[in-house]
């Protein structure tokens, strides 16, 4: 089941926020009307791929912040987890320096919500609680547009770092869009020329590649 098209799941939870303060009732409904917003996930706190990831959006940040968009990250940690990581050196494998919003789904209610919980829980047949996997997020991503829909999702599995280049894109993409009307065919860049979603636009657009 795709999110896309539909409203973002609201939650409230904690979260750390400028890389040092540890705040309460987190939500991103502080920016509708307002903001656009770049919502991903990822596994685990103190891991490998996970704060190459974390550092590239970071590195990206003042571009995202440019086009009106908030980043904001979030995994199944909690947030003292998120805390203690976010005051490790770099050289150490931690994220110090890191400023955007960093979630808290210790009930793992958001991760459900957003479809990308690894697990789920279920009865063995001594009916006792199992889980059916380990109960983390997928590395997943999505970008909600001002009205809080969903415009864009990317679901990776555990091992499959993301293109932090490709998230911007997008969000030109959807600005480009919601600017001009006009609809970014394949490989589209900022600069480059939309084509009108019609017939004769297509046959115009390849046309003239």
């Amino acid at each position: 089941m795709t999110l896309v098209g539909k409203k973002a799941p609201s939650f409230t939870a904690q979260a750390v926020v400028n890389g040092h303060e540890i705040v309460n009732g987190f939500s991103l409904d502080k920016f509708l009307g307002k903001k656009y917003v770049l919502f991903f996930f990822y596994p685990k706190d103190f891991t490998f791929v996970c704060p190459t990831e974390l550092w590239a959006f970071q590195e990206k940040l003042e571009a995202f912040r440019q086009r009106n968009v908030e980043v904001v990250a979030c995994s199944t940690d909690t947030e003292q987890s998120h805390w203690g990581w976010l005051q490790l050196d770099k050289k150490q494998g931690g994220i110090k320096g890191v400023t955007y919003p960093i979630v808290a789904d210790t009930n793992k209610t958001i991760s459900y919500n957003y479809g990308v919980l690894t697990g789920d829980y279920d009865w063995n047949e001594h009916g006792e609680l199992s889980a059916t996997a380990e109960l983390i997020a997928y590395r997943g991503l999505f970008l909600i547009d001002k009205d809080g829909i969903v415009q864009h999702e990317l679901i990776n599995s555990l091992s499959l770092g993301r293109n932090v280049d490709e998230a911007l894109r997008m969000v030109d993409a959807l600005q480009f869009f919601e600017e001009n009307g006009e609809v970014c065919p394949a490989n589209w860049h900022k600069g480059q020329a939309g084509m009108s979603a019609t017939h004769e636009g297509v046959a115009d657009y390849l046309a003239a590649k």
